[in-house]
């Protein structure tokens, strides 16, 4: 595929926005601003990267060169390097193709996880404890940070709803396919006849929402400090630190109880309320989008089943890209690469056709 017109114009964006930089004021205006340098920071990666995908090309053709060298050193040593230099260069083609799309400007931020038990009593609130330590080892492999917002622990151990944000490069881009109802089917501790049990958890990933893209103002919104109940995370007490915060306008409830102070619960609550109000308006303008997009990696509707986890069978399967792997220890302490490079390489395709570039 010929990008070489593509990346002219992403040169000359790049040009334009930098000298929009240089201008007095420009940081007068908070939110054109943080696009613009959200859009400057996506521009430099890209052009990064297809300087070394071009070095890579040159690379290829330098060694393959070297290889009909009469050199039989020469030819032996360009020989060995040529498969590593090949793996790379498909590496960086789909980075290349995928950084070309059109941004979505949530792919780069941070994102709150929320996971809730559904149907399936104690084993679902199990399973809910399950996936959280899930994506608590998937983020550490990542070199991501998870930072404990909110969490509802059930009488069994496990959580009856659980809010996460997870603090690093890319996070939404990797963790956006998570969302929808991840169905388990096991048999469950207490099950004294061997059956097979379904339980299900619905799982909600929302691009973190900064205070340029939801106003929060003070008339539209009821406060009040509650009693922190329940077995409760590790600072959990029962002083009336705990807030729930009341978005009147949409009747969005959010409530933190696991800081330390009413101020930090605050702070919490805000920051949940901003990210459910964010999604509302990210949904509404998903509308736009088109049916066959959606129906390939799905809507991110959080009543979507999108997994099922067969544990006598040892088999997870994604299906909205029907893919199938057999390795549930592996998955269940955080190694869902396969699955994301997957969902990502099938989204890409479809985009580069709704874009015409492919």
């Amino acid at each position: 595929m010929d990008y070489g017109t593509l990346i002219e114009k992403r040169t000359a964006r790049l040009a334009e926005i930098e000298k929009l930089m240089e201008e007095p004021g420009f940081f007068n205006d908070q939110t054109n601003s943080t696009q613009f340098m959200r859009e400057h920071r996506s521009l430099k990666k890209l052009l990064a990267l297809w300087d070394e995908y071009q070095q890579v090309i040159n690379d290829i053709e330098g060694n393959e060169e070297l290889a009909k060298s009469d050199d039989e050193e020469f030819a032996t040593m360009a020989n060995e390097e040529l498969p590593a230099l090949r793996e790379r260069f498909e590496i960086l083609a789909q980075e290349v193709q995928y950084a070309l799309l059109p941004r979505d400007e949530t792919e780069d931020r941070d994102a709150l996880l929320e996971i809730r038990a559904g149907a399936g009593g104690d084993e679902a609130s199990l399973f809910a404890g399950e996936i959280m330590n899930l994506y608590q080892r998937y983020t550490e492999k990542r070199g991501w940070k998870c930072e404990h917002l909110e969490s509802s622990p059930s009488d069994v151990g496990g959580f009856k709803e659980v809010i996460l944000k997870i603090s690093g490069e890319e996070v939404f881009r990797s963790l956006k396919y998570e969302s929808g109802v991840h169905r388990v089917q096991r048999v469950p501790a207490t099950e004294t006849q061997g059956r097979i049990h379904t339980s299900t958890v619905t799982v909600a990933v929302l691009p973190e929402a900064e205070e340029v893209d939801v106003q929060l103002r003070p008339e539209d919104l009821h406060i009040q400090a509650t009693r922190s109940g329940g077995p409760g995370g590790q600072h959990v007490n029962t002083t009336d630190s705990a807030v729930q915060v009341t978005h009147l306008p949409t009747g969005i409830q959010v409530k933190s109880q696991d800081g330390r102070s009413q101020t930090q619960n605050k702070e919490k609550a805000l920051q949940i309320l901003r990210a459910k109000l964010f999604e509302v308006a990210q949904r509404e303008a998903q509308e736009s989008y088109s049916a066959q997009r959606k129906s390939l990696i799905g809507s991110g509707d959080r009543s979507e089943k999108i997994r099922t986890y067969n544990f006598p069978q040892s088999r997870v399967t994604d299906h909205r890209i029907n893919h199938t792997s057999h390795n549930m220890e592996g998955i269940m302490n955080g190694d869902i690469n396969e699955f994301t490079d997957h969902l990502q390489k099938a989204e890409m395709e479809q985009r580069l056709a709704e874009e015409e570039l492919g």
